[in-house]
């Protein structure tokens, strides 16, 4: 895996407004920086005008004067296991301009935050700083640029689970939000639960481990109800 930094991801004004919500949490910090940083998964190692064509594609956003890589890193990455849209059409790019010899390019944003009495942050204010910086729905908070190659690695499939709602009822489906992080609240459940009886009263709700594809099925049940005869392939009724 190669990394190539680009550009700083978040502007003065949103610095302010993180250092002011970190500080409302209770953590005081002395210092944050932020840039893109690019993970480069590649089949075979890049000449080095291909590297230079590849740093072309990948310079964009306001130049920076000087790096204040200062303090603890925390690299917010999409989660393990996914592919990004931003990488799939930055792949596509590479691909276009030649570059077929990258398999998968992903961005992240590396954090510098220093912590203002110089000291290191304890495991509590970490894991604050973390739920304050990234999207749990869709990112995950990494402590190395090394673990970052998870990005790449090969995943099985996830097998279909079964939630027995006719026996189980609304239990059932609460523990299984927990178990598969689907992140539904009460009134999603309730709502699933009357589409599912109505559909077929004495059925089970199959679902894939792809988050994702089922949180964007549900917000279009939310949105509009008539479309729930249309069923996707990731959730089936029967």
């Amino acid at each position: 895996m190669d990394i190539l930094r680009g550009s700083s991801a978040l502007s003065d004004y949103k610095l302010d407004k993180l250092v002011l919500a970190l500080r409302q949490a209770q953590v005081e910090v002395g210092g944050i920086s932020t840039a893109y940083v690019h993970l480069i998964d590649c089949k075979e190692t890049l000449t080095d005008s291909q590297k230079e064509v590849l740093g072309k594609i990948l310079t964009y956003g306001p130049v920076d004067s000087a790096h204040e890589d200062q303090g603890e890193l925390f690299l917010v990455v999409p989660r393990i296991g996914t592919i990004s849209p931003w990488a799939t059409k930055a792949t596509d790019i590479a691909h276009n301009c030649g570059l077929t010899q990258i398999h998968r390019i992903e961005r992240g944003i590396a954090y510098y935050i220093k912590p203002v009495s110089g000291s290191s942050f304890t495991q509590q204010e970490r894991q604050t700083i973390a739920a304050l910086i990234h999207d749990r729905m869709v990112q995950v908070v990494l402590n190395s640029f090394d673990d970052a190659i998870r990005l790449f690695s090969e995943q099985s499939p996830a097998p279909f689970k079964q939630i027995p709602l006719s026996e189980g009822g609304k239990e059932a489906l609460q523990k299984a939000n927990v178990e598969l992080g689907l992140a539904l609240n009460s009134e999603e459940m309730d709502y699933l639960l009357a589409v599912t009886r109505y559909l077929m009263p004495s059925g089970k709700l199959m679902a894939l481990r792809k988050i994702s594809h089922y949180l964007a099925w549900c917000a279009t049940l939310l949105r509009a109800p008539q479309t729930m005869y249309y069923l996707p392939t990731v959730i089936m009724l029967r």
